[in-house]
């Protein structure tokens, strides 16, 4: 005997916080795609309750949950689903579960869930209450299945039958069911190529599997306007064109091509149809990720086959994860919604297949205590945050231009502000030409660095792995956002105050900040030595809007000389305060 039903009396029924939450636009989307079985060692959403703070500050806004309907046995990816209206007890109570989803809605992240009705096995009573045993398939009364896939090369377990009525009607009940009851904000479909019964490998136009795609989205957007529809499809780019045209999301692996890139070789490192426009789409919908649960980890192949010359060596620890931040530079820049695979901010570096690829993998929360690890995890954030405050990086309408070729990369993108990013990709230094739209005054985001570009097509000496991001409006410097001790990604902060870096840096004499106020506001400027010991303070008084500068000359309150050393100096204003380290030696 199986068991085909449960049902619980005197259920506790969970009372909703949050019953208004407005999702993030799809264009601005930044998914992070995550097992909770190798995210956490408890595997129960009452602990990622507790980490969410971890993908708040990372900056997401979304978060993909691989498959959580009870599944076939306790420890699995979930994409052999037996009961499609039930939570696996794997992960906690159903109540831990809405729970988890509300407190994501309190920090403005959706919750989006991977589900899967290509196919089931032989635990679903829905291939068991019509079953062929003679053939060992499902029979041919059964409503709901094809008794063979019509896709002789990609299946798994029993294919459903989507032609079918009563399919359909399966499909929008269960849709419907976690929409209502969980609050989930729109789903993942696992291998979409297969919602169809013309025969072949799926790769082809199919205007039957359109048709079908486009009843199930109708019938969820009935029920709730805004949910999320992914697709997990890869077929032809004409139908994948037809469906982000209605609405639709897509899955878009640009894995191979950026881990060519970030391995160092120009073979195959073009990574240009990971965006949209690229493919002639004319909606943002395409999702891209560098990395997902059925890809190869890109540290992973950084120390395994990384590129070298000389001393410059990918296989290291170091530079493989400077490789990565090169990658994500150019990733996160580029419109349309991102997809992050768990650790990938930390350069996870064990591979897929050890031991197996759907075995269970060491959680490495140790990697952020490591100092190059972690910093690659403030360079995921620094791009988020840019990206997410700039509209020019998601605007639907933006339009980027390329240049991919070979291993020095360039992306110039036009609006507010202007945008030019170069990369090296190689392992030899080399010139790359950065087109600036105009000249003039320009800005480098991760130093804070002001130059003035007098010849926009003068080629920049860049060595291996080094990248750049330049706009012409001065922004708010990575380190002031890392290091501050407000809470950026919570707070709507103005794009025009900053506190610049100072120069020269280091000093031995006096060194000079630039700073802008947004706003008139009373000013005090503080500086800390490592131990937090107030050494220096000055009130600028009452300043209006504008732009402003200050000098030190590394002597305490009382006018005496300060050790050499690392100093903090903080821009106080009645409103926010910035922080910048500064190194004096003497």
């Amino acid at each position: 005997s199986q068991a085909v039903s449960t049902f619980q009396i005197n259920k506790t029924e969970y009372e909703w916080q949050v019953v208004d939450f407005q999702r993030p636009l799809q264009h601005e989307l930044i998914i992070y795609e995550l097992l909770i079985r190798d995210f956490i060692g408890a595997h129960d959403y009452a602990t990622l309750i507790d980490t969410l703070d971890y993908l708040e500050n990372l900056g997401i806004n979304a978060i993909e949950l691989m498959p959580i309907n009870e599944f076939e046995g306790n420890s699995s990816w979930g994409y052999n689903t037996s009961f499609y209206f039930a939570p696996d007890k794997y992960y906690g109570p159903a109540n831990d579960l809405k729970r988890f989803i509300d407190e994501c809605h309190k920090r403005g992240i959706a919750v989006i869930m991977d589900i899967v009705l290509n196919h089931s096995y032989g635990q679903s009573p829905l291939v068991r209450l019509y079953w062929d045993s003679a053939n060992n398939r499902p029979s041919s009364i059964n409503p709901w299945y094809n008794q063979v896939s019509p896709n002789p090369i990609f299946y798994w377990g029993y294919d459903f039958n989507h032609e079918s009525l009563n399919t359909q009607e399966f499909v929008d009940c269960v849709t419907s069911f976690w929409l209502t009851e969980y609050k989930m904000d729109g789903f993942r479909f696992d291998f979409t190529k297969g919602f169809t019964n013309k025969s072949g490998d799926g790769w082809a136009y199919d205007v039957s599997r359109i048709a079908i795609l486009e009843r199930i989205a109708d019938e969820i957007w009935e029920v709730d306007s805004t949910a999320y529809v992914i697709l997990e499809h890869f077929a032809e780019n004409s139908e994948e064109k037809v469906l982000s045209d209605y609405g639709m999301m897509l899955w878009g692996n640009s894995n191979w091509n950026y881990a060519q890139a970030s391995m160092g070789y120009v073979s195959e490192s073009d990574f240009r149809w990971g965006y949209y426009n690229t493919r002639g789409w004319n909606e943002p919908n395409l999702v891209t990720y560098m990395e997902s649960h059925d890809e190869q980890r890109l540290m992973y192949k950084n120390l395994q086959w990384g590129n070298h010359s000389g001393d410059y060596d990918i296989r290291n620890l170091a530079t493989a994860l400077n490789r990565i931040k090169l990658a994500a530079g150019f990733f996160f820049i580029l419109p349309g919604p991102k997809m992050i695979w768990q650790f990938g901010e930390l350069g996870y570096d064990i591979s897929i297949d050890d031991p197996c690829r759907v075995c269970e993998k060491p959680i490495k929360w140790e990697y952020f205590g490591e100092e190059n690890r972690r910093n690659l995890y403030k360079t995921f954030a620094a791009l988020i945050k840019l990206r997410k405050e700039n509209e020019v990086f998601t605007a639907p309408n933006s339009n980027a231009q390329l240049s991919f070729n070979g291993t020095g990369k360039r992306i110039v993108m036009s609006g507010s502000p202007n945008v030019v990013i170069i990369g090296n990709f190689g392992v030899i230094s080399q010139n790359i030409v950065p087109n600036f739209q105009h000249g003039g005054q320009w800005y480098d985001y991760f130093s804070g660095d002001t130059f003035n570009v007098v010849n926009t097509t003068e080629s920049i000496s860049l060595e291996a792995g080094q990248f750049h991001i330049f706009t012409d409006i001065k922004l708010e410097t990575p380190e002031q956002c890392i290091l501050s001790d407000i809470e950026p990604y919570r707070k709507n902060t103005p794009e025009r105050f900053y506190l610049g870096n100072n120069y020269p840096n280091p000093f031995n004499s006096s060194t000079t900040f630039e700073y802008e106020l947004d706003i008139a506001s009373n000013v005090e400027i503080k500086i800390f030595d490592l131990l937090g010991r107030e050494i220096f303070i000055t009130n600028q008084g009452y300043q209006n809007s504008g732009l402003y500068r200050f000098s030190w000359d590394g002597k305490d309150s009382n006018g005496l000389d300060v050790q050499s050393g690392i100093y903090f100096v903080l821009l106080r204003t009645d409103k926010e305060n910035r922080l910048k380290k500064i190194t004096l030696l003497k």
